[in-house]
Formats: C-alpha cells, sequence, structure tokens
C-alpha cells in the first residue's frame, strides 16, 4: 500500500500521528488475534469431540435397530433451542443454554414398554447433534473473526506501519537537505555580499 504525503511539516505531521494510532493499537491487536486462535482451537477441539460422542452413542443404538421400526417418531419434536451471547476478546459469539422438547402424550397400554426409553435416546442424540451442530456455526464465526484480525495485525505490522516510517524518514531527508541547501545558499549569498563590498571598499 503506497502511502500518500507530501514533501512538508504538515503531510509529516499527519503521517506521525497515524503511526502513534497504529503502533498503539498494534498490541491489543495482536492480544486478541492470538485469543481468537486460542478459542478457534478449542470450538474445533470442542466440535470434533461433540462428532465423536454422536457417533459412538449412534453405535451404541445399533442393537436397537429392529425396535426402531415400531417406535412413532412424531412423538418427540424439539420445541426451542435457547441462545444467548457473550464476547470472547471483542467478537460477539453465541451460547447454547438450553434445548427444550415436546413429547406427546402415548398409551402406555397400546405400546411397548420401551418407548419412554426410546424417547430419552432421542433426546441425548438430538442434544449432542444440535450442539455439534452449534458448535460447528460457533467455529466458523470465530474463524471469520481471527482471519479479520490476522489480516488488519499484518496490514499494520507489515505494510502500513513499515510504509509511514519510510514516508516520514523521506520526508525529514527531503527537510534536512532543503535546510541544507538554504544555510548553504545563504553562506554563498553571504559571501558574495562580502566580496562585492570588499571591492566597493577598494574602489573607493
Amino acid at each position: 500500500m503506497a502511502i500518500r504525503f507530501q514533501y512538508n511539516k504538515t503531510s509529516l505531521q499527519g503521517l506521525e500521528k497515524q503511526l502513534k494510532i497504529r503502533e498503539r493499537a498494534l498490541p491489543t491487536i495482536k492480544s486478541k488475534e492470538n485469543a481468537l486462535r486460542l478459542e478457534v482451537k478449542r470450538t474445533r477441539d470442542e466440535m470434533t469431540a461433540l462428532e465423536e460422542k454422536l457417533e459412538r452413542d449412534i453405535r451404541s443404538y445399533e442393537y436397537m435397530t429392529a425396535l426402531w421400526t415400531e417406535f412413532d417418531p412424531s412423538l418427540i419434536s424439539v420445541r426451542n433451542v435457547a441462545l444467548s451471547t457473550r464476547k470472547i476478546a471483542g467478537v460477539v459469539a453465541p451460547v447454547l443454554d438450553d434445548i427444550a422438547f415436546d413429547v406427546k402424550p402415548f398409551s402406555l397400554f397400546g405400546n411397548p414398554s420401551w418407548f419412554y426409553d426410546g424417547i430419552d435416546v432421542l433426546k441425548k442424540l438430538a442434544s449432542t447433534g444440535i450442539e455439534a451442530e452449534f458448535t460447528g456455526l460457533k467455529l466458523s464465526m470465530l474463524e471469520r473473526a481471527r482471519r479479520k484480525t490476522t489480516q488488519k495485525l499484518n496490514l499494520f505490522e507489515k505494510v502500513q506501519i513499515p510504509g509511514y516510517k519510510e514516508a516520514i524518514l523521506k520526508i525529514k531527508r527531503f527537510m534536512e537537505d532543503e535546510e541544507s541547501l538554504a544555510k548553504s545558499s545563504q553562506k554563498i549569498m553571504r559571501a558574495n555580499q562580502e566580496r562585492r563590498a570588499e571591492k566597493e571598499e577598494e574602489a573607493a
């Protein structure tokens, strides 16, 4: 990114101000990026653990496959998924608070006695599945925030701060050269004036 500037004091002051802003913000962005990186790793591990748990649970109930043909899946449904939010390194992230189910009343005389257990099994599987899905959505949000923060960190650290420093150095060198030229010009003018004055004195 090319830093636009002019070779004058006003431009120099503006660049120095912008540089200070970025240098002050840099430690905060670094700590935010680090916190998000850790949270992304933790959430990814959590999602993997939930997916593995769901697979284990499904496998553990495979022996009941034949019985499930008797079960009425409309007896249970998800009524509500309660969510809240919390801030993680300045990013608003969702938190899964509760999963509520609706269970339709059914006759114990007209249905097998294991239906109650079947409902508990489905609640458990659905809860783990919803939690895994939710954790996946949370992970994608955190990864997006982490990528943006990393981009901003790289922009400040590798592009803007070095760019501003280089531009400030160029202006300072130009102003120093200009000052040296002005002093040299004054010396030459003074020397010429002195020579003229000497010649005038000699002529007089």
